[in-house]
C-alpha cells in the first residue's frame, strides 16, 4: 500500500496556527439582527441536521410498529436537532483554523468573522446543555444521554482527536452520526434493541463511502489544510477500493435488518434496489476514480439513506409480509 506525502509537518502547522491566531481575538464585524441570526444558524449546519433527523423518526416508527405520539416525536426531533446544532457549532469552533484555509469552508461564520470564537463556543455548549435537559424532561433519560454522548463523541473523539491524526477518522468518528437511530428507538421503548443496533450499523457502514466520495472531490482542500483524509494519504486508487468494500458491507447490514426487525417486502424490495444502485456507483467509481464520478456517488448516498429509512418506516405501516 503506497503512502502518499501529505502537507503536514512543522511548516503546515505553523501556517494553520498563524491563520487561526490572525483573527482569533478580533471582535466580530457589526451585523444586523437578521444577519446575526443567520450567522449563528449557519454554525449549526442545518443541512446536516436534516439528514440526522431523517434516521430518527423512522427508527421510532419501527420501534413502535406504528406511529408514536406526536408529542414524543416532536420533542425527540427538537431535542436531537438542538444537540446536533450544538455539535456542529463546536466543530466549527475547533476547526476554525483549517476552515479558513479551505475554499469549501472559508465562508463559514468564524473564518469570515461574523461570530467570535468565544461566542461560538458558548453557543455550542449552551445548545448541548439545553438539548439534554429538554430531552430528559420530555422524552427519557436514556434518549437524552445517548444524544449528549453523540455530541461529545463527535466533538472530542472525531473533531479533536481523530480528524487531524488518522485517515480512519471518519470510520471511527462516523459512529456519532449513527446514534440518532438509537435515540429514536430509546425514545419509544426506553431501551436499545437489536434492530436499533442494526440501524446504527447501517449508518456506520454508510458513512465512510459517503464521506470518502466527498473527500475525493475536495482532495486539494483537505491536502492544503493538512487533514489526512484517505484520498490525501493513500490516494484515489486505494480510496475507491475501500468505498467498494464498504458498499458491500452496507448491503450486508441492510439485509441483516430485514431479518432482525422481521421486516416485510416493502423494505426488502427497497433495500435490494437502493443497494444495487449504490454498489453500481461504487463499481463505476472503482473503474473511473475521478472527482466527477465520486460526486455522483456522494449525491446518491444522501438519497439512499433517506429512502432506505423511509422504506423501513413505511414497511411497518403497510405490513406486507
Amino acid at each position: 500500500m503506497r503512502r502518499l506525502t501529505t502537507p503536514e509537518g512543522p511548516d503546515a502547522l505553523t501556517t494553520q496556527e498563524a491563520a487561526g491566531s490572525s483573527w482569533r481575538d478580533v471582535p466580530a464585524i457589526e451585523l444586523g439582527r437578521k444577519a446575526r441570526i443567520l450567522a449563528y444558524l449557519a454554525l449549526t449546519k442545518p443541512r446536516i441536521i436534516e439528514l440526522l433527523l431523517i434516521t430518527t423518526v423512522p427508527s421510532m416508527i419501527v420501534a413502535e410498529k406504528g406511529i408514536p405520539s406526536f408529542a414524543l416525536m416532536f420533542w425527540t426531533v427538537v431535542g436531537g436537532a438542538i444537540s446536533a446544532g450544538g455539535a456542529n457549532t463546536l466543530n466549527c469552533y475547533i476547526d476554525r483554523d483549517i476552515d479558513e484555509l479551505m475554499p469549501r469552508t472559508k465562508r463559514r461564520p468564524l473564518p469570515t468573522n461574523r461570530v467570535t470564537p468565544r461566542n461560538a463556543l458558548v453557543f455550542g455548549i449552551a445548545l448541548g446543555a439545553i438539548s439534554f435537559v429538554l430531552m430528559w424532561a420530555t422524552v427519557n433519560l436514556l434518549a437524552a444521554s445517548l444524544t449528549l454522548g453523540a455530541l461529545l463523541f463527535y466533538v472530542i473523539v472525531y473533531t479533536k482527536l481523530l480528524k487531524r491524526s488518522t485517515p480512519q477518522n471518519i470510520v471511527i468518528g462516523g459512529a456519532a452520526g449513527a446514534v440518532p437511530a438509537l435515540v429514536g428507538w430509546a425514545a419509544v421503548t426506553g431501551r436499545v434493541g437489536m434492530p436499533a443496533l442494526v440501524l446504527f450499523g447501517i449508518i456506520f457502514y454508510w458513512t465512510p463511502p459517503h464521506f470518502w466520495a466527498l473527500a475525493m472531490r475536495y482532495e486539494r482542500d483537505y491536502a492544503a489544510a493538512g487533514v489526512p483524509m484517505m484520498p490525501v494519504v493513500y490516494g484515489r486508487s486505494e480510496t475507491v477500493k475501500h468505498i467498494l468494500l464498504y458498499s458491500f458491507l452496507l448491503f450486508a447490514m441492510s439485509l441483516a435488518f430485514f431479518s432482525v426487525a422481521e421486516a416485510g417486502l416493502v423494505y426488502l424490495g427497497a433495500a435490494l434496489i437502493l443497494n444495487g444502485i449504490f454498489i453500481g456507483y461504487a463499481i463505476q467509481l472503482y473503474r473511473r476514480p475521478e472527482p466527477r464520478v465520486a460526486w455522483a456517488l456522494f449525491k446518491y448516498s444522501i438519497y439512499y439513506l433517506a429512502l432506505l429509512f423511509i422504506a423501513a418506516a413505511v414497511d411497518q405501516l403497510v405490513v406486507i409480509h
